[in-house]
């Protein structure tokens, strides 16, 4: 599915960014769901600011960012979406073949006042093993260095994991600034995919538009996680190959065994 080029961009910088994967058809039978998972949880009162408390945040005044865990529990098309071929071979062209779920986020940054998010690692939040693990930005709308598209530090993810507030997980903003971040911008339908040790982030939504996306994390079913903190729904979904229990200690195929390997779900 994706090219040398590609893969290799991934390998030495720790991102790439993937064009024109869905028809327009498709992205606006997802956008009308995206839309709809908005309106309902706003309807029952169960919305969420996702803005990162903090001292970085300050020079950018007050903002919000709507937020939900995991698009395939509120949305069927969103769970035929996670299946789709031309999306899971692009992932497994970056990660191998066995490719996992691990949990998936939208993000709605509204116009003028969309919260950005200083320069982080996702580490912190489930570290792995071998670093395996993937983010894909999903976007459904245009995004620029207006509206608060994604800035990235290239090969910082050969760095391995840096030390950071436990109690913010992100990094120095003296040290990395959102600003001197390279940026990403996209078009709807176009994927960012990244290691979730390149150090990324973004800035706010000042345009008149908003911004629509969807993060969806995954990784090699033989990278263990370090912790247990981070289960979600549907996580250890295999979207891609298969998962060699052989090589996991689950080859008995005792209840006990598969319990001390796989996730918790909630």
């Amino acid at each position: 599915m994706l090219n040398e080029i590609q893969i290799k961009q991934y390998q030495d910088q720790g991102y790439v960014l993937v064009n024109h994967l869905f028809s327009s058809q498709e992205l606006d039978l997802l956008e009308c769901e995206f839309d709809g998972i908005l309106e309902r949880r706003e309807r029952h009162k169960v919305g969420q600011d996702a803005t990162w408390a903090g001292d970085w945040q300050k020079e950018f005044g007050k903002t919000s960012i709507c937020f939900a865990h995991d698009v395939q529990a509120y949305s069927a098309q969103w769970s035929r979406f996670l299946l789709q071929e031309k999306l899971t071979e692009s992932m497994a062209d970056l990660i191998g073949p066995n490719v996992q779920l691990h949990h998936t986020k939208l993000f709605f940054k509204p116009p003028k006042k969309g919260s950005g998010f200083p320069m982080h690692q996702d580490y912190p939040y489930f570290p792995h093993e071998k670093h395996s693990m993937m983010a894909g930005i999903f976007h459904l709308s245009d995004t620029t260095e207006a509206n608060g598209c994604v800035r990235v530090y290239p090969g910082t993810h050969k760095e391995g994991p840096l030390d950071c507030d436990p109690r913010k997980n992100y990094l120095d903003q003296d040290v990395y600034p959102i600003e001197k971040g390279v940026a990403c911008p996209a078009k709807r339908g176009d994927i960012l995919f990244f290691n979730y040790l390149l150090i990324h982030g973004s800035g706010p939504n000042r345009s008149d538009q908003c911004r629509k996306t969807v993060c969806i994390q995954v990784r090699d079913p033989e990278d263990q996680p370090l912790d247990n903190s981070h289960s979600s729904h549907a996580q250890g979904l295999m979207l891609h190959g298969i998962h060699p229990l052989e090589k996991t200690g689950m080859a008995s195929g005792t209840l006990g065994t598969e319990e001390a390997v796989l996730p918790k779900y909630t």
